[in-house]
Order: C-alpha cells, then structure tokens, then sequence
C-alpha cells in the first residue's frame, strides 16, 4: 500500500509535541510491515537536511496563493528508512517557530496547497493520504472541491491529535482562498470556520489517537464546539491508541543516563536517581519519593492542579518534583514559586531540553500527568518504559494505558484519580507513596510497566486495517458518482 503522510512536524527533524513522536514512529513501522509509506512536511528552520542527506529534487512549483503563485521546492532524503519530503518556501516556514505565529492559517493552508501542487511531479502517487491535525486537513477539503486532481481518487484518513486546537478562521480567510466550506445543518457556522472541521467534514475515515478519546470527543465536555458535527460522522470516528518507538526511548541504551538498566536489571536505576537529584540540586536520598513532570505547562495539562496538590502535600509529606518544560506565563510562575518555598525539594528547568527529560523518566520513581483531557499521552508510556510509575487522571488514553494499582493488585501498573481537581491528586499520590514504601509491591508494579508492549506492534496493523476501509470507502464514493 502507498501512503503519504502529511503533517508539520516529525521526529527527529522538527518538533514540538506527540504529533512529532507519530509522524517519526508509526511510517517506520509500516515500513516495516511491507508498506510503501513517504511523510511531507515543511522545511522548518532548523532543520538538519545535511545529517539526512536531503537533496533538492524538485524545483520551481507554483502554488497559488490571494497574493498570486509563489514557488517552492521540495527536498528529499530518507529518515530512518522512511523517504520524507521537504517543502521548502522561507517566507512561509523559515520561522524561529513551528507554531505561534500570527498566520498560522495562511501558513499551513499553504503547506496543504503545496502538497497537492507538488504530489503529481514526485514520480510516485498514493493510494492513501493519511493526514495528521489541522493544518494538513485542507487537503481534504480542497481534494473534495477538485474531484479531478490527480490526487482525488486517494483515499484520506484524518488523524486528530488534539481537537480542541481547531486553526480557527474568518469568512474573509475563506473567500480570499477559494475555500468551500459546506454548510452543516444543526451546526453554527463559527464552529465550521477551522481546519478541524475541514478535515472531519471532507476526509473518507476520521480517526484519533486513543479509545477513550475517539469516545470523549463526541461529548460536549471535550467536542470543542465539534461533538455535532463528529457524532454525524460516528460510524467512521475510530480510536488507535499511539504507540512509541522502542529505539528511541530504551534505558538500557540511553546515552543521556548515568546508568543503563532495563527490565531485567533494573537495579541501576537507582544510580539514575541519584544523579537527577545531584543534577537538580536537590538531596540524594533514595527513600524519598521523586516525582518527575516532562510536559507542556497549558491549562489542559493540569500544572495548576499539580502545583496546589504538591504544595498541600509538602509539608507533611517527605517528596520530591523535578519539573521540564516550558509554556503559559502563569503556570510557569505558580511552579516557580512553589520552587522558591522548597527549593530543597522541588526543581524547575523552563525549557526544552530532551536529553534532562529522559534522565527524568530515568531518575524518577513517579511520573505525573495530571490532564484536565488528553487525548493519549505519550509521557506516560515513556515513564513506564524506564521505569517510573505513572500518576494520572483518568481521561482519554491516560485510561487506555494506566490501570490502577489498587483497583488492579495483580496488572495494574500506576495510579488513577477522577475529578480534576487537587484534593484528588492529592488522594492519588498518597496512594502512590504508600505502594513506593511497600519494596516488593512496587518493585512488582515497575515490573509490569517496564514489560507492557507500548511499541508499534500492535497499533500499526490497525492502521493498515483502516486504510483499507478508507479505500473501500473511496471507491464506493467514485462508483456512485460514475
């Protein structure tokens, strides 16, 4: 099967968040499985084309845009055994930026023209198109408008990674770009105005990156202004729970650890903990629970609800948190502060810095997801494969992948809490703590959360099997036009 993968960011060229990690990962193992499986996305500032051997390949297409066509060129190299294209347009793309900027919308609506001017000039066509957020789904939506583009008998699977981040636009971004926009009864018109409907409205499958989420999403709760318009489409919404790349996340060959160790031998992991409490400036002391946080500090990510929970938690209750990551101003400073209180048990580090988040999910005992949603989490799998027992909220693929320790003795591998709340987490950590005393019980948890399978292995052949729904859907579509 042929299948091109478009998104904006892939490991290890350019990243932000999970859509990378997928974007890297999942290609590799459809490679694998005996697929013919390309990934398009831009020339990102920064982007290392030497160390992959990227060549210009194709030069000087037109992609029309309101200001009149402008050219690009595509560049093409093999990462990881995965052909990859390079859009490459400075204007657009050479930003210090993958996203945040004021034309974002302009931007990737761009990237999506782009491909599809460039995808007839490649010398190779594909049956699928498997498009990842937003920002790729204008494909869809201007392959539905031109059913005569070479591309429109593909067949297209729309992957969405986080719905509540839709690339909303106005009527004057629609008629300056020749969008068609359908008209959805029920539905108002605001909540049609984004790439997110575009791509839920126009593509053959819509599938998303957990089960509980592919459920969640149909709610009002977590639709975003969405749930209408995804529960019309139910009967093709699936939910794939994502899976990480085993290579890139192993602590028995992490060259960012003190020590390496695995399943096996997990012995050494102490020696890690140690060196993250050194590396944090906080006391070496094995019997204190050390809990680790690598994420994004946003609202959906529950930094507040962590931040409230610990400082309930310290001053009766011997713990330590060791914090990476960057993001809103005011979940930055409510962290920051609670370091200054107890700067002999907490770190923060405000930035991104891969190599100090794996000697985290080496180093810890804990590792804490606190989502308000998330659509599956790959932090909590990672944490599990070096060893660190998860504490999250149960909410989208955070339940997929976390079973409860004291509501499952015998398979659970962490710990669980239900309302969003601190007192909540609050609960779920004492829980926590209580099992980290109890040597031989948890030793027994870390085991299970080491050995679970979260590669690749089971997920990719259920995206084989939803392409080729999506390509019977397609023909069946083609057949009833013709």
């Amino acid at each position: 099967m042929r299948v091109l993968f478009a998104a904006v960011e892939m490991s290890p060229l350019a990243k932000v968040g999970g859509l990378a990690d997928v974007a890297g990962s999942l290609p590799k193992a459809l490679v694998r499985l005996g697929h013919d499986v390309r990934v398009i996305l831009p020339l990102h500032q920064g982007v290392d084309t030497p160390r992959y051997r990227f060549q210009r390949t194709v030069s000087e297409i037109q992609v029309p845009t309101p200001r009149g066509p402008e050219r690009v060129d595509i560049w093409q190299g093999v990462v990881d055994g995965v052909t990859t294209y390079l859009v490459e347009q400075m204007d657009m793309f050479e930003r210090p930026y993958i996203y945040g900027e004021p034309d974002d919308a302009q931007r990737f609506l761009f990237f999506s023209d782009a491909v599809l001017a460039a995808a007839p000039r490649l010398g190779w066509l594909p049956e699928v198109l498997h498009l990842h957020d937003w920002h790729s789904a204008f494909i869809a939506a201007r392959l539905r408008a031109d059913p005569s583009h070479p591309l429109a008998r593909a067949a297209s699977v729309y992957t969405i990674h986080n719905l509540a981040l839709r690339g909303d636009f106005d009527d004057a971004f629609v008629e300056a770009n020749g969008l068609v926009v359908p008209v959805v009864e029920g539905m108002d018109v605001d909540n049609l105005r984004n790439g997110m409907a575009l791509g839920i409205l126009c593509a053959d499958i819509v599938s998303t990156v957990s089960v509980t989420y592919a459920r969640e999403i149909l709610t009002p709760e977590f639709g975003a202004g969405l749930d209408p318009l995804l529960r019309q489409r139910a009967g093709n919404v699936f939910g794939i729970v994502n899976g990480i790349d085993p290579e890139a996340f192993d602590p028995a060959h992490d060259p960012h650890l003190a020590a390496p160790f695995s399943a096996a031998d997990p012995t050494p992991k102490r020696e890690d903990k140690a060196a993250l409490q050194r590396e944090a400036g906080l006391p070496v002391d094995e019997i204190v629970p050390l809990i680790g946080v690598v994420n994004r500090l946003f609202w959906q990510k529950g930094m507040d609800i962590a931040a409230a929970a610990i400082g309930d938690l310290l001053p009766d209750q011997p713990l330590q948190l060791v914090v990476l990551g960057t993001g809103d101003e005011r979940y930055e400073r409510q962290l920051t502060d609670l370091a200054a209180r107890y700067p002999r048990a907490i770190k923060v580090w405000l930035e991104y810095n891969p190599p100090v988040g794996q000697r985290i999910y080496a180093g810890s005992d804990m590792f804490l997801m606190p989502s308000r949603y998330e659509p599956c989490g790959l932090g909590q799998m990672i944490a599990m494969r070096y060893g660190s027992v998860p504490v999250v909220r149960a909410t989208g693929g955070l339940v997929d992948t976390v079973s409860d320790a004291d509501q499952d003795p015998e398979t659970g591998v962490g710990f669980r809490f239900e309302a969003a709340e601190p007192a909540a987490l609050a609960a779920a950590l004492r829980r926590a703590v209580r099992a980290f005393h109890d040597r031989e019980r948890w030793r027994a948890i870390v085991r299970r959360g080491m050995t679970r399978d979260f590669s690749w292995h089971e997920a990719a052949p259920k995206y084989v099997d939803l392409y080729a729904r999506a390509l019977a859907t397609r023909a069946a579509q083609i057949g009833s036009r013709a």
